[in-house]
């Protein structure tokens, strides 16, 4: 292969070939993923493609880095859901994107993901390629159609972050090297590019095999449903709302559709096909309760624990991220939390909106497993001979908990979580369905409505009827959406293509004013709460789902739980009272069982939190404080208890709830402007952003 383009600037630009290719034999590995593999130099990619083994190791190199870590590290909250826990605005990215706050100028912006998916896209480039020279086979089909596969789902991520991009479908040593655009392309329409793609996937469905002829023991690589599943996802965004400007003038920016009216529907037919290809071909199913734990608990429990064989029916694709060279820092950033103990001193970067903790209809088995109200915490010191405990929470900081430390397996390292990165799911399969028949029939249909009740069922909220209009049929499916995937950091774009995200910010600040306020659908919220103490198993594979706990609502209960003692003589006839309260509510109590009060407006630490909790056992230090960011946990809810103004995480400060977001400007990201290896430094030939 000739090294046209390999000189220092260039190489500083893109990454041009791969740096690992894996061997196929690892493929069917359930203990070690395939991309573990070690790596060898192949700068000579025309020997590669002359043998079919050899490109099939190439393709499979090509799956590395398809998530870049800036995916879910920067982009994983700010979706009304999910939302960063770092502390303060002062460059703090985390914080200040997932409150839409970002310009091209600090370090607030995102510049990891344009640079690695033009890696990975220059790599698919070079194995479509290769692989079309080669002769005919279903083998070679399979494999060109699988790359192209790869390389539409890394556009797919570039435009829902950036919009309008660079279109690159040839490697870079089959390009003019005289040409201007080749070293520096302007951008493209994303129409242009989603078309391609959409093409791409639509030819790529009929090659790939299915999860049963593949033989493969997971679904870390892409298989026919999969493929069905991404090209319905695309063909959604293709069709749905995003940020659009003009690209010659660089003005007029605002949320649209593209204007080609018929080629919507076409789209929208598209997702419709491919979604009820899956449904149809019977093969696909979302787990349902087994083992004690609901359908949604046992799925992501058996994902966490790497039990494919119970998540394979559901998780349509997943990154392999298992092994010493792939393992990512996913689950890091997704997690409840613990002050250390067998887990390791781990802060959670991430909580729950309460707004969103308190939205789930009762009975909705999918709060407990996406929201935790508990920590991992120590009672004393925190050394070794430490009792450790999951210590109950206040509203300010409810935690993630798809991926809780428990339920993974013991982790390679402190950044290595074990953890794959799902990326689609059956259930996202039947909402798509239920969006785009409900899009295509001017309301929703018998077969859209049994889709989405196939989910709600599965949460256990089946008499949750479904709407019958259209516009409200959409808003459930929007809801819907958001109790299903919380914290798969797909719900931020979702919100933007469906022209929700403004509503949806608007609605969740006023929500958080709402609930501070103890107003409006938040006017009956407990205020007191009553945990049971229990210990944490310090184990990986722990099962433990949820903390016990009383809602405490009369008035003559709530009088002897807010006598707390200040000092421990009084410590055993409280607790006594405590456990009365909670034989009352029908719990089964003995001697040794301890309960503590929260006010769950107030602050974690704040004066009655801290004393009840020592009332059942915290020690010190350990009262009133978590692994968590002092801006949250430190602050209260209630603006009565923050005297009578909201916190500055809600509003106020300069660092409220989405202070930053700007309609028509901070749905997608600006380019970085500065700092070397930014795209705006590399290629002059890029516009940005209007606004920027």
């Amino acid at each position: 292969m000739k090294n046209i383009y390999n000189t220092p600037i260039f190489l500083r630009k893109l990454v041009i070939l791969p740096s690992i290719f894996v061997a196929v034999l690892a493929m069917n590995s359930c203990s070690d993923d395939f991309l573990d593999q070690p790596a060898y130099n192949s700068l000579d990619t025309e020997s590669v493609f002359k043998n079919i083994d050899t490109a099939e190791m190439f393709v499979l190199g090509c799956y590395r880095g398809i998530v870049p870590t800036e995916m879910y590290y920067q982009l994983g909250a700010g979706d009304t859901v999910t939302h960063s826990s770092e502390d303060g605005s002062t460059n703090n990215s985390k914080y200040n994107i997932a409150n839409y706050q970002y310009d091209a100028y600090t370090p607030n912006t995102v510049t990891g993901i344009y640079s690695a998916m033009y890696a990975v896209i220059e790599r698919t480039n070079i194995a479509v390629s290769g692989l079309s020279k080669m002769e005919a086979s279903s083998k070679r089909d399979a494999l060109l159609s699988e790359v192209k596969a790869i390389r539409a789902f890394c556009y797919y991520n570039l435009i829902r972050v950036y919009g309008d991009v660079p279109s690159v479908f040839k490697p870079l040593d089959e390009m003019d090297p005289n040409d201007p655009n080749t070293l520096y392309p302007k951008r493209t329409s994303r129409d242009e590019i989603y078309d391609h793609i959409i093409a791409d996937l639509q030819e790529s469905v009929a090659n790939v095999p299915s999860f049963g002829q593949s033989r493969y023991a997971t679904t870390e690589r892409l298989t026919k449903h999969a493929v069905n599943a991404l090209l319905a996802r695309i063909a959604l965004y293709a069709a749905g709302y995003s940020l659009r400007w003009d690209l010659n003038t660089g003005s007029g920016a605002m949320m649209s559709r593209r204007s080609d009216n018929s080629r919507i529907q076409q789209l929208y037919q598209i997702a419709d096909n491919a979604c009820a290809a899956i449904i149809n071909g019977g093969t696909n199913s979302l787990v349902q309760a087994q083992g004690g734990k609901s359908g949604f608990e046992a799925l992501w429990f058996n994902f966490c624990q790497r039990k494919f064989s119970v998540t394979n029916s559901e998780i349509l694709w997943q990154v392999a991220e298992y092994g010493a060279n792939t393992n990512s820092a996913f689950g890091v950033y997704a997690n409840e939390g613990s002050r250390g103990g067998t887990y390791g001193s781990r802060k959670a970067l991430q909580f729950i909106l309460p707004s969103y903790y308190l939205s789930f209809n009762q009975g909705d088995t999918r709060r407990d497993v996406s929201c935790t109200s508990y920590s991992v915490y120590f009672l004393n010191n925190g050394n070794a001979s430490d009792t450790w405990v999951n210590a109950g929470t206040t509203y300010s900081c409810i935690l993630s908990g798809k991926f809780r430390m428990g339920w993974c397996i013991a982790p390679q390292a402190a950044d290595a979580r074990n953890l794959n990165i799902p990326v689609l799911r059956y259930a996202d399969v039947l909402l798509m369905y239920a969006e785009s028949q409900n899009y295509l029939n001017g309301g929703p249909t018998a077969a859209g409505t049994t889709a989405l009740m196939q989910v709600r069922n599965r949460a256990g909220i089946g008499a949750v009827p479904a709407p019958s209009g259209q516009q409200a049929f959409e808003a459930a499916i929007v809801q819907e959406r958001k109790w299903e995937f919380a914290g798969e950091f797909n719900l931020r774009t979702d919100l933007i293509r469906m022209n929700r995200l403004a509503s949806e910010i608007d609605a969740t600040k006023q929500a958080m004013k709402n609930l501070s306020n103890k107003t409006g659908a938040y006017a009956n919220t407990p205020v007191y709460r009553l945990y049971k103490l229990e210990k944490n198993a310090q184990i990986y594979g722990d099962p433990f789902l949820a903390l016990k706990y009383i809602d405490i609502t009369n008035a003559a209960e709530i009088s002897v739980i807010i006598n707390v003692p200040t000092s421990s003589a009084g410590f055993e006839n409280y607790q006594t009272a405590l456990r009365d309260i909670a034989a009352a509510h029908g719990q089964t109590t003995t001697t040794n069982d301890k309960w503590y009060p929260a006010n769950m407006f107030q602050a974690y630490n704040s004066t009655f939190n801290s004393n009840a909790k020592r009332t059942a056992g915290f020690i010190g230090a350990a009262a009133g404080q978590l692994q968590i960011g002092s801006i949250i946990y430190t602050k209260p809810t209630g603006s009565a208890e923050n005297g009578g103004t909201y916190p500055n995480w809600i509003e106020g400060g300069g660092d409220g709830l989405f202070y930053g977001f700007v309609p028509n400007k901070t749905e997608l990201l600006p380019f970085a402007a500065q700092a070397a290896g930014h795209p705006l430094v590399d290629n002059p030939n890029l516009s940005q952003l209007p606004g920027y």
